[in-house]
């Protein structure tokens, strides 16, 4: 039994090593931040909810009323997207899911349908945009309500929650993120 463990334990190791150097070798931005998930971290493939017709809420965490996905998950603004098009690909949208849809998103309560608009991704998908601003997912957040992305670093700029006014929070959280806890 303890020659499994080790063999698993070397393999997730292989594993973990290569994606980091996957990762790395992207070059698609700074992959460095203290509080991004590690290079072992899975993430799970974006859902087919990610591209159905998704709706946009509001939710009242530490930070304030901020946006949320139709699951209660945050919703964050990547401050290099300088204009309503997406500068985060690859292994930057395996850590900040963009929230896409097929159609025409939904304003649920709190939210401005007249902020609430698309645009189209390189990849040919449409990304919800609020008050101008792509929207994205932070993998780190497991369950409604967490903000753990909130003020981070990653990719070369920072990430932020979004109030219903469309404009970026930029509130500290009152405790710092768990690098572990992904």
């Amino acid at each position: 039994m303890k020659h499994r463990a080790r063999a698993f334990a070397a393999v997730a190791g292989t594993l973990a090593a290569a994606a980091a150097a996957t990762a790395c070798s992207s070059g698609t931005g700074d992959h460095s931040s203290a509080a991004s998930p590690p290079a072992s971290a899975t993430y799970a493939p974006q859902a087919a909810a990610d591209t159905a017709p998704a709706t946009v809420a509001t939710k009242s965490v530490s930070l304030g009323k901020v946006l949320v996905n139709d699951k209660g998950l945050t919703l964050y603004l990547f401050q290099a997207d300088k204009t309503s098009t997406s500068t985060c690909d690859g292994s930057c949208a395996k850590a900040w899911p963009p929230l896409t849809v097929k159609g025409k998103p939904t304003a649920g309560g709190g939210v401005q349908s007249r902020l609430l608009s698309t645009t189209r991704r390189s990849d040919g998908s449409l990304q919800v945009t609020y008050g101008g601003h792509p929207l994205y997912r932070f993998a780190g957040d497991k369950k409604p309500g967490n903000t753990n992305g909130q003020g981070l670093d990653d990719f070369g700029a920072k990430w932020y929650v979004l109030g219903t006014d469309g404009k970026q929070n930029t509130t500290k959280p009152s405790q710092p993120p768990s690098v572990g806890g992904y």
